[in-house]
């Protein structure tokens, strides 16, 4: 038997094929080739039209299928972009492109609905300030869109939108009620309120079941236009960090998860609620929530990470060296960057900074003295100082990050930056052999029943390499710190 992964990214749509009795990847596919556009009509707007994820969706199943018979498909999970906004019609078609996770356009929209609702109530049963949230995307289609709005059926999220064209039925999950600000954590219910607030029907909102589990079955158009067969269970949905704390077996109180894609994430998971009074950090509901087993997710996101990482290649080393150059090319450089720092935020507001739009900054550059060695060594030690601080605030919340788990993939493939998180943060780093497809696949197994516990589902996760913190960098390293954080202060005053 087989499970497939879906991974709906902002930059890509990966597939994965998992055979169920090895836990071992078969087959994956990538699309496309180049990173998928993200439109930006303007400053601080993102979005992207669901078909051209469902087109590579169809494409990566496509040419797994050219060499694996996919009528051996026994299960489906699906993994995706969190936040998104995918507005359908009455025939259930978007009515305009998908305002994504990065788009800042609701900041005010979010801040407004928290002084009107009440800052404590929302931190009471949300856990967070509505904020740039899918209710409040939502609710700016309604302010600035009204002829559209009328037309609205059913408002999902991407993930549930590539569940919805597998299976023709639209429907979402409880963690994704979280994600989008629709979730009372103190009522264990759906949080009406803020819908009733922003003046949404509350039957825009379709039914949510369990992530872990059989919400929907793959329908005969796609058994037609993929060889898929029809009655599949799609067992399996989560945000793309919540996927990637499950996809690293990260399930327990007390567990970490990290991953440095085009936004950096660490996400512990608690098991009793508990709100940053600023949501500078976010809390949502795991994958294994259940009222008899709590399990929360606290989510510490960083717009502008890897897409800092992706500029530096394209703009200063003009595409002359790939990303393991770059990296070699920065350790020539000693820790700390000769006092040369870089301010990661460019990709949008930042939650960690109060919903604030700093923009990207380089702080302190010696036109004598440093050099683009400097510049990439400095961007990967920023992106660190970007962690540190987002961990030093979800400290405050019960988290010790003693270890933290990430899937050797994307920054984390990168020796100078997982060192420099390991040192800032105390923490030792276990890499694994995972990504989110391939965690999203053993989600489908194991909610379609394919694995019969957890533990046999993770049975084949392994640990391919431990970095411990490195003390000879540490204090030029916590120097450096400083004055990132003057740096950071400066901007935001």
């Amino acid at each position: 038997m087989k499970s497939l992964g879906i991974d709906i990214g902002s930059s890509s749509v990966k597939v994965s094929l998992l055979d169920v009795a090895s836990g071992t990847c078969i087959a994956s596919s990538t699309n496309p080739a180049q990173e998928m556009p993200i439109d930006a009509v303007q400053s601080g707007w993102a979005e992207q039209d669901p078909e051209m994820w469902w087109q590579y969706v169809v494409e990566g199943i496509r040419k797994i299928g050219q060499e694996h018979p996919l009528s051996e498909v026994a299960a489906i999970g699906i993994t995706y972009q969190m936040h998104g906004l995918v507005a359908l019609s009455k025939e259930h078609k978007p009515l305009r492109k998908a305002i994504i996770w990065c788009d800042s356009r609701a900041v005010e929209i979010g801040a407004e609905a928290l002084e009107a609702i009440g800052r404590d109530y929302c931190l009471e049963h949300a856990l967070n300030s509505p904020g740039n949230f899918t209710a409040s995307k939502l609710a700016w289609v309604k302010r600035n869109e009204p002829e559209l709005f009328a037309q609205i059926d059913k408002f999902i999220l991407p993930g549930d939108y590539i569940a919805y064209r597998l299976s023709g039925e639209v429907s979402t999950s409880v963690s994704g009620l979280s994600e989008q600000i629709l979730w009372d954590f103190k009522e264990e219910k759906r949080a009406d309120f803020v819908a009733d607030y922003y003046g949404i029907p509350q039957e825009m909102i379709p039914e949510a079941g369990l992530s872990i589990g059989v919400e929907a079955h793959t329908n005969a158009a796609t058994e037609a236009l993929l060889g898929i067969p029809a009655g599949t269970p799609i067992a399996y949905r989560a945000g793309d960090q919540p996927n990637n704390a499950f996809s690293l077996n990260v399930m327990e109180a007390g567990e970490i998860a990290a991953t440095g894609g085009t936004s950096g994430v660490v996400y512990g998971v608690v098991d009793t609620p508990k709100a940053d009074p600023l949501s500078r950090v976010n809390t949502f509901v795991h994958v294994n929530h259940t009222p008899a087993t709590p399990r929360y997710g606290i989510l510490l996101c960083i717009n502008g990470t890897g897409i800092l990482n992706s500029w530096m290649r394209r703009h200063v080393v003009q595409q002359t060296l790939d990303y393991a150059a770059m990296n070699e090319l920065a350790e020539q450089v000693p820790a700390g960057s000769d006092g040369l720092v870089v301010l990661p935020f460019g990709n949008g507001a930042e939650r960690v900074l109060e919903n604030r739009t700093t923009g990207a900054a380089m702080v302190g550059i010696d036109l004598n003295r440093h050099t683009t060695a400097h510049i990439l060594r400095a961007t990967q030690e920023g992106i660190a100082f970007s962690f540190r601080y987002g961990i030093d605030l979800m400290r405050e919340l019960g988290l010790k990050p003693d270890v933290i788990r990430a899937g050797k993939a994307n920054l984390f493939l990168s020796p100078l930056f997982r060192q420099t998180l390991s040192t800032l943060t105390g923490a030792r780093i276990e890499l694994f052999n995972t990504d989110g497809s391939l965690g999203a696949a053993r989600g489908g197994a194991l909610g379609a029943g394919l694995y019969k516990s957890r533990e046999e589902a993770f049975r084949s996760l392994q640990c391919l390499e431990v970095v411990e913190p490195c003390e000879a960098d540490r204090e030029a390293l916590e120097k450096s710190y400083e004055l990132w954080k003057a740096a950071v202060k400066a901007r935001l005053q």
